[in-house]
């Protein structure tokens, strides 16, 4: 499969798209989470089904994974953008682009600080507009001037890295795909992907939901010969949660 110039351009703008917060505070969700952006990458690359498969597996390492002040060791959104039309160009294991994920987020992270760092410079300015009370200038300053410097430092890095990055590493991954080295990294991202769950579970687990968690693991296993489908999953769930909030209620009133 043959990744165009276009394909790349428009990955990159996504990217620093939500990056800038240009599309509004829904694009700090955005950010933190890769779901949307390995939608766009498949809607790109035409292949949708591969690309959520993906990403879903590069979610899980996300989910423990926290923002104090908005800032992140790893950036979802740029792990994901590269990582996915790798694993598409060259068939990887959803796990093995874990592997190629977790260190261009981490790159990615550097990234973001060093927009940070720019960012410094325009707070000097705002404060100049704000002096001279010129509010178009603190709107310029403030909402304009750092969604353009988003874009003009993400677009050209990030097509750089995926017109020429993501077919080479592409290359590189299909030459020596099902040998020791990439089972190493599939056994990895698997791992990884358990330490994203278990630390969620950590942080917003109860001991006294525990046992719905199990539940829910364990059916996945007994059900799985049905081909059950995540509807009919998220049916059972709200039907149990509805009967165990229904005897709550009923014995608190007792």
């Amino acid at each position: 499969m043959e990744f165009t110039v276009l394909q790349a351009l428009l990955i990159a703008l996504w990217v620093a798209a939500v990056q800038s917060r240009g599309l509004g505070y829904a694009t700090l969700t955005m950010r933190f989470s890769p779901m949307m952006t390995g939608l766009v990458v498949g809607i790109v690359m035409g292949n949708v089904p591969q690309a959520m498969i993906v990403t879903a597996t590069i979610q899980l390492i996300y989910m423990g994974v926290f923002a104090p002040g908005g800032s992140m060791p790893s950036e979802p959104a740029v792990a994901t953008a590269i990582a996915v039309p790798v694993a598409i160009l060259a068939n990887l294991e959803p796990t093995e682009a874990i592997a190629i994920a977790v260190p261009v987020g981490l790159v990615g992270g550097y990234l973001y600080q060093f927009r940070f760092f720019i960012n410094t410079f325009i707070i000097r300015l705002s404060d100049k507009y704000a002096e001279e009370l010129n509010d178009k200038g603190l709107f310029f300053s403030i909402m304009g001037l750092p969604i353009l410097v988003s874009f003009a430092l993400y677009v050209p890095v990030m097509f750089v890295a995926l017109y020429y990055g993501a077919p080479f590493i592409a290359d590189l991954t299909a030459q020596y795909a099902g040998g020791w080295f990439f089972h190493i990294l599939s056994v990895i991202g698997g791992g990884l992907a358990a330490i994203g769950i278990a630390l969620t579970i950590h942080v917003i687990g109860k001991r006294e939901y525990i046992a719905f968690f199990l539940l829910a693991y364990f059916l996945t296993f007994v059900l799985k010969p049905l081909n059950v489908t995540m509807v009919t999953y998220a049916v059972l769930g709200s039907i149990i949660a509805f009967v165990y909030v229904l005897v709550t209620r009923m014995q608190n009133k007792e």
